[in-house]
């Protein structure tokens, strides 16, 4: 199918511009302010003016459902294929955390298979908090390199609920994994959630100023309430991620602004937490109330930087598209609307609300209205 979307705004040569975006095959073909083109089969799209911004990327989300802290009656359900559409997200990575038990990794590579055959763009992390961490092959180098959705590992740091691993383990784990992704032509990271534990990045200062192993392997997140850390760890060449906070939209999108000019350039990534278990601690890490993530809190996020702190919408919107894509080894294909590019495409209305969504140049969302049904979802 070859699609010419019309009548929109895109952000080209460092400006907000009339743009026409011509689709074929998935990919954007080419993006000018008029393009002139003949063909029987075209379907002209009229984009009624909005503004056309890259889909989003949302690199960590629980998306067979996180949770279990609190007993069975508190595991959180697994994500729904409409959730990351609604939001804007067309590309997405899976992981487990506290749970590797009654959820699987086995679990979560059939759910992003399932996701990639929903028309998203899917990945996933083995592992979860524990160490040796839980696989699909029974080793985490066999699962990047051979299992085509898994991209790295998931481990957790600094938490009451981790394995406590050792400098050591870290170590040998984080090798096997970048030379697994150098094997098999992936970014090989350790994704690693980061708790509120004394230690906070410091095994890592240690690992990165001991080691030969680079920076940019491991991917630290949930680092707001470790930020002079974080903005060390991005000084020093890695890539720092930040959690939405649908609660505390201001002050959480004023970090990230703050993060973002206080970082090297491209440092910066945010992600939700998207279904994933928001236990509450008391002071002896007892579970006093539990909540869960959404994916939808992405473009809220993106929408309160722009709203609330006056953030131009083409630099709000990096840490979820361009940054993310190059942290991913995903860039040029996503992250920007050019020539070459994959067609994942979110208008947004005048009230930066998002009304239609392409991912891989099939329209998921039209008008605020789906437009594929999946099954059992209700």
């Amino acid at each position: 199918m070859i699609q010419l979307m019309r009548n929109v705004k895109a952000y080209r040569d460092g400006e907000w511009k009339p743009s026409e975006i011509l689709i074929a095959n998935g990919k954007i073909e080419q993006i000018a302010d008029r393009i002139k083109v003949t063909y029987d089969g075209l379907e002209e799209v009229d984009g009624n003016g909005m503004t056309a911004i890259p889909g989003y990327i949302d690199q960590h989300v629980h998306i067979t459902g996180g949770g279990g802290e609190g007993s069975f009656i508190t595991q959180v359900p697994p994500l729904k294929f409409s959730e990351p559409v609604k939001a804007g997200v067309t590309t997405i990575v899976g992981l487990l955390g506290t749970d590797g038990t009654t959820r699987s990794v086995a679990n979560l590579v059939a759910k992003t298979k399932a996701l990639k055959e929903f028309g998203l763009t899917a990945y996933c992390l083995t592992g979860n908090y524990n160490y040796p961490s839980p696989t699909l092959t029974g080793n985490v180098m066999d699962d990047i390199v051979f299992v085509d959705e898994i991209i790295g590992v998931k481990i957790a740091i600094s938490d009451h609920r981790s394995s406590n691993m050792t400098k050591e383990s870290l170590i040998k784990l984080a090798s096997d994994t970048r030379v697994a992704g150098m094997l098999s032509g992936k970014p090989g990271i350790v994704h690693l959630h980061t708790g509120s534990g004394k230690a906070q990045l410091d095994m890592l200062f240690d690992i990165v100023e001991s080691t030969e192993i680079p920076i940019k392997t491991f991917r630290p997140t949930h680092l707001a309430a470790k930020y002079d850390a974080a903005i060390r760890f991005a000084k020093m060449g890695g890539y720092i991620d930040f959690t939405c906070d649908p609660n505390d939209m201001f002050n959480r999108s004023a970090l990230l602004v703050r993060s973002m000019d206080e970082a090297p350039e491209g440092s910066v990534t945010i992600s939700t937490d998207g279904n994933g278990s928001l236990p509450i601690w008391n002071e002896k890490n007892e579970m006093i109330g539990i909540g869960a993530g959404s994916i939808s809190a992405l473009h809220s996020t993106i929408k309160a930087m722009v709203e609330m702190q006056n953030c131009p919408l083409e630099k709000a919107i990096k840490p979820v598209t361009e940054n993310v894509a190059k942290a991913l080894n995903l860039y040029p294909a996503k992250g920007v609307l050019a020539d070459g590019a994959d067609a994942d495409i979110v208008l947004l209305d005048e009230n930066l609300k998002i009304n239609t969504v392409y991912a891989m140049g099939k329209c998921m969302l039209k008008d605020g209205e789906m437009q594929v049904s999946a099954y059992f979802e209700f």
